[in-house]
């Protein structure tokens, strides 16, 4: 699970910048979060925060599962110990794919299993491959693939490693509407199956809705935005 209570960074100078705050925000196991809101009102530069990419201004409570408390790390930057949770704690899922165009599907999808030293095959890995439909990719490049399959072998590059929390910035973005739907058909699947939480960067109000994410949605304040659990 993930709780995240009192974030908060404001962009530019302290006359002029734009404040992007989270009151409070938690997921269970096997639940999946959306962030929403229009263009420019902060839902990456929040992800980036919660993907421990950014340091926050302010952060009163952060726990990444029910035994690992970081607020003290993240708030002084604690560089070594924020890669190791990135590394092992968080799966990070780009827009673009994001795919190494040099290592085939396999070898995009065993790489963050490789880094952290673990074998390069499990049970439920095998799993999602043959759910996901990749088995007879896998030993193509990222440039034989369309642009639905690249954004399933991104998925599946994502939990790879078996994170506490998977991080999905505008997953659907590069999609048509059925390709859209099926993606988050099958990360929904996967979420539950393996049992983690997921939070993704929407702007599609309508799927989030459909498929019953818990939302966040950025509301303007102030000269800023607020993500409030709708």
């Amino acid at each position: 699970m993930i709780q995240i209570e009192g974030m908060a960074i404001t962009r530019g100078d302290a006359q002029h910048g734009f404040r992007v705050a989270l009151p409070s925000l938690t997921l269970e196991k096997g639940e999946i979060g959306a962030l929403t809101g229009l263009s420019g009102c902060g839902k990456s530069t929040l992800l980036e925060m919660i993907g421990l990419i950014l340091r926050p201004d302010e952060l009163t409570h952060f726990q990444l599962n029910d035994d690992v408390i970081i607020t003290q790390a993240v708030l002084s930057n604690e560089q070594t110990q924020l890669a190791s949770l990135r590394a092992e704690k968080l799966g990070f899922m780009l827009q673009s794919g994001g795919l190494l165009p040099f290592l085939t599907v396999m070898q995009n999808i065993q790489l963050p299993r490789k880094m952290l030293g673990l074998t390069p095959h499990s049970t439920w890995l095998d799993h999602a491959i043959d759910h996901l439909q990749l088995r007879p990719l896998l030993n193509r490049l990222p440039r034989q693939l369309s642009i639905g399959e690249r954004q399933r072998v991104a998925f599946i590059r994502a939990i790879a490693h078996e994170p506490a929390l998977l991080l999905a910035d505008e997953p659907t973005a590069a999609l048509d509407p059925h390709n859209a739907q099926a993606l988050y058909t099958l990360i929904v699947e996967m979420v539950k199956q393996l049992n983690i939480s997921a939070l993704v960067v929407s702007h599609d109000w309508s799927l989030v809705e459909r498929f019953e994410f818990s939302h966040y949605h950025a509301q303007l304040q102030g000269g800023g935005s607020v993500f409030i659990k709708q």
